[in-house]
């Protein structure tokens, strides 16, 4: 059983690795394992930089402009450009961990981040929005409960979201 424990990740890890260099290097046509996925990694570095510089800074924000006023492109490219925002960038949305009671009366509770302090654009004074990652998945639930049923808690968001996702294995 130890062997597996060690082997299965390790295993496991070496072949979803594998498959996005085959994959990204299949997108390139490149023949040469790995050369693809670093190809993309100088790429994604050099937008990056791009998008820093004050020289091109606005030939960027005009693709987003322009993404932004296409009917069905816009959808997609909003959220995943706020998924994307969400995790990293200058507007964090998960760095809110809380604790949040979904009853009341019961003993029972869930690991969240705040999303939304204040939901007054819908009528809902006093509620605030709540993300709810999923253990083992790219999931989640967005739910809406009253601020006095959220516990803010002093811990570090990384820490609490891998402690989520990992069903509560993974931690200290």
């Amino acid at each position: 059983m130890n062997g597996l424990l060690f082997l299965v990740p390790v295993v496991l890890t070496v072949y979803v690795f594998y498959l996005v260099f085959v994959k990204i290097d299949g997108w390139l046509g490149i023949p040469v394992p790995g050369l693809g996925f670093m190809i993309t990694l100088v790429l994604i570095t050099l937008v990056g930089f791009l998008a820093s510089n004050f020289l091109t800074r606005g030939l960027l924000s005009w693709v987003d402009g322009l993404f932004n006023r296409l009917p069905l492109v816009r959808l997609l490219y909003s959220s995943v450009k706020d998924l994307i925002g969400a995790f990293v960038g200058e507007k964090k949305s998960f760095d809110k961990p809380v604790l949040v009671s979904l009853f009341p009366e019961a003993n029972a509770y869930v690991l969240g981040f705040i999303t939304r302090e204040s939901l007054r654009d819908f009528g809902l004074n006093d509620l605030v929005a709540v993300y709810l990652p999923q253990s083992y998945n790219f999931a989640g639930n967005l739910v809406v409960v009253p601020r006095d049923q959220v516990r803010p808690l002093n811990a570090n968001s990384s820490e609490v979201m891998t402690f989520i996702v990992s069903g509560g294995v993974a931690g200290r």
